[in-house]
């Protein structure tokens, strides 16, 4: 061999300038770079390919770190490490174990979102943990092009019987990417199982929505179990019952499951069964809104309605018509609570302000005469951990209100 080959450095990624102060926002702690923000003459976005490794400098020329990027989206580039490290089986070996150290401070058990993105500095990548099964999502162009790195990083670091790339989710399209699900190990037949509270449920990490389950709830559930003693349920926006059976099994006397998923209801029936619950536990496919209406004809009353409904307010510009049906849904819900009933409002709108979620059942209750009492605030679970310089990273909201005549 050539000596001088030996020898030869790495390629480096192309650089990426930033335009005279816009690596504020970068040096405050976000990980983003729009499109206007870049310096396109000393580094034209047109000449990377979706997804390129990157490294990233201010307009000085003094390196700001490592990322990728993509050409052709508002979002231009997301930072990856500071250091300027490239993005190989090390650098995500150390953030998985960097993740793993948090949730294992938590959780007992192996159920928990392992990564959530940009607040475990690995932007366009999710993953879910299912005892020996993980899910993981790419997003992102740039983690798209990395699987093959990442799916090495997790293997080395959680030694997993399966990993499934469940890269389905609508932010693919924004990127230009097409969907795509498969699995790298051992095959997964059927649902996995998963551990909340006292239970198991299943969860269908092959067809089912996201990754087959949402644990941004779970302490929330935790939260909402010394409320329940002898209560009637209404768990509205059910997926798999995790909000009603968890009620039951904390104290609740009934829950009824509601969602317009065939498939969802007969999860919610077979979890029932699969703990022992099926007595107490009941689901209907039907709309919401349809199933409130019915309700307050027929004037049947629940102790405690749960109302986690999907996210109304996709983009900023869909605010109004969201938030009127946010208002539309707590005013409904009201309307079949029982006297001193407990209302559970959520919403996981990254555009709907925890404000703007009090001031709809507010509005809603005066609308009715009743009166409202706020008695805890909600938010996502601490495996879901929000990023402080980066708002879109809290995404998830809620309160428990106590609803009284006037």
């Amino acid at each position: 061999m050539d000596p001088a080959l030996s020898l030869a450095t790495p390629t480096l990624p192309p650089p990426l300038y930033l335009r005279r102060g816009e690596e504020r926002r970068l040096r405050a702690g976000h990980l983003w770079v729009f499109s206007n923000e870049v310096d396109v003459e000393r580094s034209p976005l047109t000449a990377l390919q979706p997804g390129q490794p990157v490294m990233l400098f201010d307009s000085t020329g003094k390196s700001l770190g490592s990322g990728y990027a993509h050409p052709n989206t508002l979002i231009a580039a997301r930072l990856v490490d500071r250091g300027g490290h490239a993005l190989d089986r090390s650098l995500f070996v150390h953030r998985f174990n960097v993740a793993l150290a948090l949730r294992e401070r938590r959780y007992a058990d192996p159920f928990y979102r392992l990564v959530f993105g940009e607040s475990d500095g690995l932007p366009g990548l999710t993953v879910d943990r299912f005892g020996e099964v993980l899910v993981a999502q790419a997003t992102t162009a740039g983690i798209d092009r990395l699987q093959d790195t990442i799916t090495e990083a997790l293997d080395k670091v959680f030694k997993p019987r399966s990993i499934v790339w469940k890269n389905d989710s609508s932010a693919r399209a924004i990127e230009g990417l097409t969907d795509d699900v498969r699995v790298v190990g051992l095959p997964v037949e059927g649902p996995v199982e998963v551990r909340e509270g006292a239970l198991r449920f299943t969860a269908d990490v092959l067809e089912g929505q996201k990754t087959g389950w949402f644990y941004d709830q779970r302490s929330n559930r935790d939260r909402l179990a010394p409320w329940l003693k002898g209560a009637a349920v209404l768990d509205l926006f059910s997926f798999a019952g995790a909000w009603g059976l968890r009620a039951v099994a904390d104290g609740a006397a009934r829950a009824d499951c509601v969602d317009v998923s065939g498939r969802a209801i007969q999860a919610v029936q077979a979890n029932a069964l699969h703990n022992g619950l099926a007595d107490r536990v009941s689901g209907q496919a039907i709309d919401a809104f349809d199933f409130l209406k019915a309700a307050r004809a027929e004037r049947r009353r629940w102790d405690v309605v749960i109302v986690d409904p999907p996210a109304f307010i996709k983009r900023k510009k869909d605010f109004k018509e969201g938030a009127l049906a946010y208002r539309r849904l707590f005013e409904a819900a009201m309307q079949v609570l029982a006297k001193d009933g407990l209302l559970v409002a959520c919403s996981c709108s990254h555009h709907y302000p925890r404000s703007a979620l009090v001031e709809a059942v507010q509005a809603a209750a005066r609308h009715l005469d009743r009166q409202v009492q706020l008695l805890e605030f909600l938010a996502q679970g601490p495996d879901h951990p929000v990023h402080p310089a980066i708002p879109e990273t809290e995404y998830l909201k809620g309160a428990i209100f106590r609803v009284l005549p006037a």
